[in-house]
């Protein structure tokens, strides 16, 4: 493996080592509010401040009742940013989303005039709770305002505020009455974040200091200008050039047409992730490192960033289902494979 060292001119400037110190205390701050209302769930935490502080959008999935919605209106409440909740149901139209035109009258010779009213995507951090209950129409009416961060009604084009962050929460055992996310949606978050189940001393906790009276404040910590000064910080970490490789050789590994990828993915996976992977793969390395007080990202940072990134853009099928074999499993044998070639 090449060397991990820098360039002087790809160093960081003095100013952006102690702009790292400051979001590393910001991050330890950050976890300890959220540690006030949300037990256990400490890699949760951790990737969903990955996907903030790198501008991209995560998928939540897990079972009902983990305190999916209850975490991410947390993280809301921690930061002074605009917050809307969108309860996704069949029923669900795409302008109850993005909003739309109303007549009303202007005041001046009683002549009418259309005027837009926004929905509730017009925020700085969304909910998007059960996204797979709306049917495609509906889920694709995100799909503008995840990539380009503007909306299109009625031939008229709104944009919206920086910063702007999706959260969807997903359950995966109700399929009925549900419609999967097409993979070009899927593709859009930049982490799949799985909730699990709490431990027997974390679900004792819970029982004990959820059920009283008293609810927790939580402090606001940044403001929108902060967030965006952060998230622009994190671009500009270094990272050596066998990163690149490196992530560049895992993701084309995944898709079974190339000549690269092993034997075993070509028998159990169908469709592979793109490129968007890559990208990705090194700014979740990036934030990683920058919310831990690095000031390089490291092949360990993009090794814990690979699963959330790469498993709903690994495609499994009926091969991969009859052994068992799932986007995650299929995610952590390339892993291991990738360390073993050393």
């Amino acid at each position: 493996m090449e060397s991990t060292t820098l360039a002087p001119s790809t160093q960081l400037p003095p100013d952006d080592v102690a702009a790292i110190d400051e979001l590393g205390q910001t991050y330890r701050a950050f976890r300890e509010e959220l540690g006030k209302v949300i037990i256990g769930q400490e890699q949760v935490i951790e990737q969903l401040a990955i996907s903030l502080f790198a501008r991209g959008h995560a998928l939540l999935m897990g079972v009902p009742g983990l305190a999916k919605t209850l975490l991410i209106s947390s993280v809301a409440r921690t930061f002074h940013l605009s917050f809307n909740r969108i309860q996704f149901t069949p029923d669900l139209m795409p302008a109850d989303i993005t909003g739309t035109d109303i007549i009303q009258e202007s005041g001046v010779g009683g002549r009418r005039e259309f005027e837009f009213v926004k929905g509730p995507v017009f925020a700085n951090i969304v909910l998007a709770d059960e996204i797979n209950r709306a049917p495609a129409k509906t889920q694709s009416a995100m799909l503008e305002a995840m990539q380009e961060n503007k909306v299109t009604v009625l031939g008229q084009t709104y944009t919206l505020q920086p910063p702007f962050f999706v959260l969807a929460t997903q359950n995966p055992i109700e399929q009925e009455g549900t419609y999967p996310l097409p993979e070009a949606q899927l593709d859009r978050f930049m982490f799949l974040i799985e909730v699990g189940y709490p431990t027997a001393e974390e679900e004792k906790r819970i029982a004990r200091e959820t059920t009283g009276t008293q609810q927790a404040d939580l402090n606001r910590l940044l403001d929108g200008e902060k967030v965006i000064a952060f998230q622009q910080l994190v671009r500009r970490v270094p990272v050596p050039d066998h990163l690149y490789e490196y992530a560049v050789r895992l993701v084309r590994k995944t898709r079974p047409d190339q000549p690269e990828s092993p034997n075993w993915i070509k028998e159990c996976v169908g469709w592979g992730a793109g490129p968007r992977a890559v990208q990705y793969l090194i700014l979740g390395a990036k934030s990683r490192a920058a919310l831990r007080g690095a000031y390089m990202a490291s092949l360990e940072d993009l090794e814990a960033v690979a699963s959330p990134v790469l498993t709903h853009r690994v495609i499994t099928n009926f091969a991969a289902e009859s052994q068992g074999m799932t986007s995650k499993k299929i995610v952590e044998r390339l892993l291991k494979d990738m360390r073993n070639e050393g």
